[in-house]
């Protein structure tokens, strides 16, 4: 009879369909984006959008991301260095915006600090950065310049 009764729990355990996946909450100053490009090191550089793989959220091409996220994670993107990813993560709102006034050909116009030059490796320079929870292959490769 136990066994019974633990053969038909077992079934039934086992025969439910799985729940989905699911992800965490966005914090409220933050929001979830999805970037084609291509990665080297934990550097993400944002690619070309095209018709079909848009992204989320208008970066233009060319705009460096520093990516965190769990070394597994992490490691499977590196794997994959050289070929077209989209990543999905958290940015924080307003981050994604550039500096300054576009005028074209990726040329962006920048007001300068109120006193003093920025050094070659402020800290004060603005860094982008996603926290990576998921990417996938898509169609294309990264140029050699990337």
């Amino acid at each position: 009879m136990f066994t019974t009764a633990v053969i038909i729990f077992s079934i039934t355990v086992l025969s439910r369909p799985l729940a989905p996946q699911e992800t965490k909450p966005v914090p409220k100053d933050s929001m979830r984006v999805s970037i084609p490009g291509c990665t080297k090191g934990f550097i993400f550089t944002a690619g070309r959008r095209t018709q079909d793989e848009p992204g989320s959220v208008d970066i233009p091409e060319g705009t460096h991301l520093r990516m965190n996220g769990p070394k597994s994670l992490m490691a499977e993107i590196k794997a994959h260095e050289g070929s077209m990813i989209e990543i999905t993560g958290l940015m924080k709102k307003g981050q994604h915006k550039p500096d300054g006034v576009g005028i074209g050909g990726g040329v962006r116009i920048t007001p300068g600090p109120a006193t003093g030059g920025r050094l070659p490796g402020d800290p004060s320079v603005r860094q982008m950065l996603i926290d990576v929870e998921g990417w996938r292959p898509v169609a294309g490769a990264c140029p050699s310049f990337f």
